[in-house]
């Protein structure tokens, strides 16, 4: 096929759902030694490397180096038959089928790449979903947020600096110093809390020995719900928030967030909290800029609604997946229906579907629907447990699960996350890596 013929796919948003698709899509469709392209597969992203999201607690925290498990996007994409474009999604002009790119800027203000629009025949948008303020006076200023690799690298610069700061100084500690506030006690918010109580305390005993970790050392996690973990089952959320007790982690549940100022939260009703360290962790929403974008339909949070081929409402060329993606669940609610939960497990399967149908795009045929298929949640406490819950078909109804076995599971959805983007051989070799220069390493990380 002539490369000017080839059906263009584009997919902006380098994510979990993303990077595994274009990876795959290469691999079948793109270049190959003895095989011309079959078609054209485009990833565009704003960053050059990409991270599984759910590890950015322990980024933020310490106990991982993101060194050992980005992505770089430009050797992925040489490795498996793809193009990468480094840029920004801007709007989408559908008439002309294009999507527009913002120029990229480095660090310094300097421009790498101009404002410029790629053509697409088939558009996949996977560019996932931000955390959701709700309008809270002070958050966009004062309160930190994990979103990217670049909020997890500043929070744990934050917090290393916090702690040296403490060590240094000659006078007594203020309130707020050494405290860390995380606002929202979802999954994110739980799982920073139990990795941070291990990890600063670690970063303490490299010879910061002026500072107190049982006295000086803080972290609460706010909940507006009535309890943390309201997307698990109640035994689950109380067994959680029961380890976290045993931490020293402060809990504050049915506490709205009314403001945030320097380095203090005002609820509502009055009370305040000094923290030196706040985190935004509550809510989620898609970016704004999806809003309505080139007159798709999109719900309250900004999410793509589609059908359930995965297809945009009003233009079957564009599809949604993952966090941004209001994609309809049937059966959810006892089969009174919903929305696919925005999980990582649910990007990965409309990828692993999206992949199958493009053949059948190709083809011109009919799309076969998506079906979601939970298999529930995990929420990580850091090297002291795991807590969740599996469900679905994988067992035929549910199971509340703790301890080191909802580890292993919890482990294993990384692992798949891996094993689609590199193969058992390179994801052996480097698992092994990690094991052994892990030994002759701090086991957080320092600078």
């Amino acid at each position: 096929m002539n490369s000017v013929n080839l059906h263009r796919i584009v997919i902006v948003g380098g994510g979990a759902g993303g990077l595994e698709l274009a990876t795959r899509l290469g691999n079948r469709y793109g270049p190959k030694k003895n095989r011309p392209a079959q078609a054209s597969i485009t990833l565009i992203d704003k960053s050059r490397t990409h991270i599984w999201k759910p590890k950015l607690h322990e980024i933020a925290a310490g106990s991982m180096d993101i060194g050992h498990h980005e992505v770089d996007y430009i050797a992925q994409a040489h490795w498996h038959g793809f193009a990468y474009r480094i840029g920004e999604m801007i709007g989408l002009n559908r008439d002309e089928r294009q999507v527009l790119i913002g120029s990229y800027q480095d660090e310094l203000g300097e421009q790498v790449t101009p404002a410029r629009a790629v053509p697409y025949d088939t558009l996949i948008i996977s560019i996932g979903s931000l955390s959701n303020d709700f309008g809270t006076p002070g958050v966009e200023q004062y309160a930190m947020r994990l979103e990217s690799q670049n909020d997890a690298r500043h929070f744990h610069r934050k917090m290393l600096n916090a702690c040296i700061r403490a060590q240094a100084q000659a006078t007594p500690l203020s309130a707020d110093q050494l405290h860390v506030a995380i606002i929202g006690a979802g999954a994110t918010g739980v799982e920073l809390a139990a990795e941070l109580y291990r990890t600063t305390r670690e970063v303490i005993s490299y010879g910061l020995d002026r500072v107190d970790p049982n006295k000086d050392l803080k972290v609460s996690v706010i909940e507006a719900a009535p309890r943390i973990l309201p997307a698990l089952p109640t035994r689950l959320s109380a067994a959680a928030e029961k380890l976290l007790f045993e931490l020293g982690v402060e809990v504050i549940t049915n506490a709205k967030v009314e403001s945030i100022q320097h380095n203090k939260l005002c609820f509502v009703g009055g009370k305040t909290l000094s923290a030196e360290l706040i985190v935004w962790a509550a809510g989620v929403k898609a970016p704004d800029f999806l809003k309505d974008i080139a007159g798709l339909e999109t719900n309250r949070i900004n999410q793509l609604v589609v059908n359930a081929t995965l297809q945009t409402t009003r233009d079957s060329r564009i599809f949604a997946i993952g966090d941004c993606a209001a994609c309809p669940w049937p059966e959810a609610n006892g089969g009174k229906g919903g929305f696919v939960p925005p999980r990582a497990q649910a990007a990965h399967q409309q990828a692993s579907h999206l992949f199958k149908q493009i053949d059948l795009i190709l083809k011109n045929k009919a799309l076969k629907p998506y079906r979601y298929r939970d298999f529930g949640s995990l929420v990580s406490l850091g090297e002291f447990s795991t807590v969740g819950s599996m469900m679905g078909g994988l067992i035929g109804g549910s199971l509340m699960i703790e301890g080191f076995f909802a580890k292993l599971m919890y482990l294993s959805l990384y692992k798949m996350h891996e094993l689609a983007l590199h193969g058992w051989v390179k994801v052996s070799l480097d698992t092994l890596a990690r094991m052994i220069t892990r030994r002759t390493e701090p086991i957080v990380k320092l600078h």
